[in-house]
């Protein structure tokens, strides 16, 4: 590699119950694919993805580990919280479940993770709830409204999502780096204070926008 080509790094993780599409949307944004039938994360995966930011002027580079939603992996998934700056918490918008259990995923993730992370509460399947291939539409169980005010009670950012269709995914992601990087300019991260935010220096001054590319890869 000749020179370095992002700004900052920053480590993100995806919780939540197990089958919400924790995996489906770490895929959708680093390869924009849908898993149509997954395989059950067994402890952690692994993806990164080169984003720009341009009001920020800003190259970041994510690197996302998607956490398995089983108990039986809590105590391995756990020790990958530890220094992230941003979260993922995922539900599934019909399985009402999902949605409840996002609270001790949250308190799980701020017990162990780093105390300024930046969460965004995720409800992901909003297609399901649409019939676009001749199936009979899933019955929506969580409305948009009620995942929002969950999210402003407890501080999170909020987006609904389609890992299927790529809704809102790369969003999710963006709005999340987004408002780490306003922590970074207030002082909350940096000079090494979080593992889960790395800065690079160029090693050439005339660094673009244009060198971060459009695709990411996934790595597993």
């Amino acid at each position: 590699m000749a020179g370095i080509s992002w700004h900052y790094v920053l480590k993100f993780i995806i919780t939540g119950d197990a089958a919400v599409g924790k995996s489906s949307l770490l895929v959708r944004l680093t390869d924009q694919r849908f898993l149509a039938n997954p395989d059950p994360t067994l402890g952690v995966e692994f993806g990164s993805k080169l984003i720009t930011i341009p009001e920020e002027n800003k190259i970041v580079k994510l690197q996302c580990w998607d956490t398995a939603g089983t108990e039986s992996f809590r105590s391995i998934t756990r020790s990958y919280y530890r220094g992230a700056a941003g979260c993922l918490l995922v539900y599934d918008v019909t399985n009402r479940t999902t949605f409840e259990s996002c609270r001790t995923w949250l308190a799980d993730v701020r017990e162990h993770a780093d105390p300024h992370l930046t969460c965004i509460l995720v409800g992901n399947k909003v297609d399901l709830c649409a019939s676009e291939d001749g199936d009979a539409p899933r019955r929506r169980e969580v409305p948009a409204e009620e995942g929002e005010r969950f999210a402003q009670e407890e501080g999170l950012l909020f987006v609904e999502a389609s890992a299927k269709s790529g809704e809102n995914v790369q969003e999710a992601f963006e709005r999340a780096a987004r408002d780490i990087l306003a922590k970074i300019q207030q002082g909350v991260f940096g000079d090494d204070r979080s593992p889960g935010v790395k800065t690079s220096r160029p090693t050439n001054n005339n660094l673009t926008l244009d060198q971060a590319g459009s695709n990411g890869r996934c790595c597993t």
